[in-house]
């Protein structure tokens, strides 16, 4: 056996095992802590909203950590188990294996298993999970229209930009993996700007905000923070969950303000101002391209070490490839990877949190935090968030801040 191969298999147990330790502090904690509410929380959430909250992170937690075991036994079929060599072989019958048609099967047939794969989850999660909380509000037909959409839009999108991958891993020398990095960055540059108006409106309906009030509240926010977008929608959310949010869209002159119809029926104006407001904190204090720029730089580390790896045949073998080619290289890369870098999971959380207490800075500031308060408990509540996270889950998982921290720290910015 392979010393990479015993690395591998080493790295994948060790963050399989991580995976489902943090899983079990979760549903421990979180367990010991849902017969009572937080005390800084007592007089805004209810017993029964609060112990709602806990059985709906240990639901998703529980199918999170059959997702996980059924994840490895894929990865493994995938690489040692000989699968990606089995479907290597059996394209090679029908294409030349040094083709781009060899290689784009190669890789969509590899993203077709997997979605596969994935998809049982999916509708468990959806029907099953989010119907027995009170979330689900999709039908099986649309939901089976957005999946066909889906699949229409990857194949549209996603096969040419793979043909134009695979000729640059093919045409352009050794340092191929700049251009395949330049390539990418601009897509993902294009896809900021035609997203909000092309591709978005395939799922949901935006309808420009129309109660006069509200729409002139938000009007003098944007004013003040000297914003300009190319307008305020209403997106029609509801019709797919009760979950609510808001989020900016778009880059440069695209830019749009999108406010879910399930958020506007539930805050007051001064609350929805306060979460625009926090929304306008990301965007004033650069956290857009702060993020842009290290996936920019991540990518580029990463396609740099493939580029080092494409030739070497020791890569392939101790994975459970024994052949070689561009697009072998590019889907065994990314599948193993993540085994990897799961272990930066907490530095990524942590940068996201921070930018997540900056926007709240900025929106304290612009417009009032204990409105921003009222408003993020009423969320954490409408959308059965813990209050009692384990903080060592939190810590590796969570985009944002615990509840109480950030609650805290509100609060401490109103007086």
């Amino acid at each position: 056996m392979h010393a990479f191969t015993l690395v591998f298999l080493a790295a994948l147990a060790l963050s399989v095992a991580m995976r489902l330790w943090l899983a079990s502090r979760q549903l421990r904690f979180v367990a010991a802590h849902r017969g009572a509410v937080p005390g800084e929380f007592a007089e805004r959430v209810s017993l029964a909203a609060h112990q709602k909250a806990a059985d709906y992170t240990a639901a998703k937690t529980r199918l999170g950590m059959v997702e996980v075991l059924v994840s490895a036994l894929v990865l493994l079929g995938f690489t040692v188990g000989g699968g990606l060599q089995a479907l290597f072989d059996g394209w090679a019958r029908i294409f030349e294996p040094a083709g781009y048609a060899h290689g784009v099967t190669l890789i969509v047939s590899v993203a077709a298993i997997s979605s596969a794969i994935d998809l049982p989850f999916a509708i468990y999660r959806t029907f099953v999970i989010e119907a027995r909380f009170g979330f689900n509000r999709i039908t099986p037909r649309l939901f089976v229209v957005d999946l066909v959409k889906q699949i229409a839009l990857g194949l549209a999108i996603g096969v040419p930009i793979l043909l134009l991958v695979l000729w640059l891993m093919a045409r352009m020398g050794e340092r191929w993996w700049l251009y395949v990095w330049l390539t990418w960055i601009a897509f993902n540059l294009l896809m900021l700007v035609i997203y909000p108006t092309l591709i978005a409106p395939l799922f949901n309906k935006f309808t420009p905000l129309a109660e006069a009030t509200l729409k002139a509240r938000i009007e003098s926010l944007l004013a003040r923070c000297g914003f300009r977008s190319k307008g305020l929608f209403v997106i029609d959310g509801s019709k797919r969950s009760s979950h609510g949010n808001a989020y900016f869209t778009g880059l440069g002159a695209a830019k749009r303000i999108v406010f879910f119809d399930t958020l506007l029926s539930r805050l007051a104006p001064p609350e929805v101002e306060a979460v625009l407001a926090h929304e306008l904190g990301h965007f004033k204090r650069h956290h857009v391209w702060k993020r842009f720029a290290w996936l920019a730089a991540g990518s580029l580390v990463l396609l740099f070490t493939l580029g080092r790896l494409i030739d070497e045949p020791w890569f392939y073998q101790s994975l459970g490839v024994e052949s070689a080619s561009t697009a072998l290289a590019l889907v065994l890369f990314f599948m193993v990877i993540p085994v990897f870098t799961f272990l930066l999971h907490p530095i990524a959380s942590r940068y996201s949190r921070a930018h997540e207490y900056e926007a709240d800075e900025y929106a304290a500031a612009h417009a009032n935090g204990e409105d921003l308060v009222r408003a993020l408990v009423k969320l954490y509540e409408d959308n059965a968030t813990t209050l009692t996270p384990d903080p060592v889950h939190s810590a590796f998982y969570d985009s944002h801040p615990p509840a109480r921290l950030r609650i805290a720290r509100l609060q401490a910015l109103a007086h």
